[in-house]
């Protein structure tokens, strides 16, 4: 099965949002077949087949997530980091703001689907593939 530490060496090319597509095809070709990242601090897990799980450590200070989602700036956020305009600590700083506590990430169904603090879906959103 994969590790931390492979998925972070994927990680390490993803420069912004418009890098994420290549960086989903090479953690699925590992096994990845989802993962949950919460923005508080980006600490994830990771999850393939047989139950296998695995977790990496946080990644930055805790930030503090907004006791409500705003939606429509979360989206203009993400738009923005998907056009490469922002790098990943900057879009977590975001969500943050924007009230996001966590995104899950589906290889098999490839989606990606952002959370509030309430764990109401904010925005469902179809991986390129």
């Amino acid at each position: 099965m994969f590790t931390v530490e492979e998925i972070e060496l994927a990680h390490q090319k993803v420069q912004s949002g418009a890098d994420f597509p290549r960086y989903i095809q090479e953690i699925k070709a590992l096994g990845v077949v989802a993962f949950e990242t919460w923005v508080k601090n980006s600490h994830t897990e990771y999850f393939g087949n047989n139950d296998y799980h695995t977790a990496s450590q946080p990644q930055y200070e805790e930030l503090t997530i907004a006791a409500s989602s705003q939606p429509t700036q979360f989206q203009q956020y993400l738009k923005a980091h998907q056009r490469g305009e922002t790098d990943y600590y900057t879009f977590c700083q975001h969500c943050a703001q924007t009230g996001i506590e966590k995104w899950t990430v589906s290889l098999q169904d490839m989606t990606c689907i952002y959370y509030d603090r309430a764990g109401k879906e904010i925005l469902v959103e179809q991986i390129p593939g």
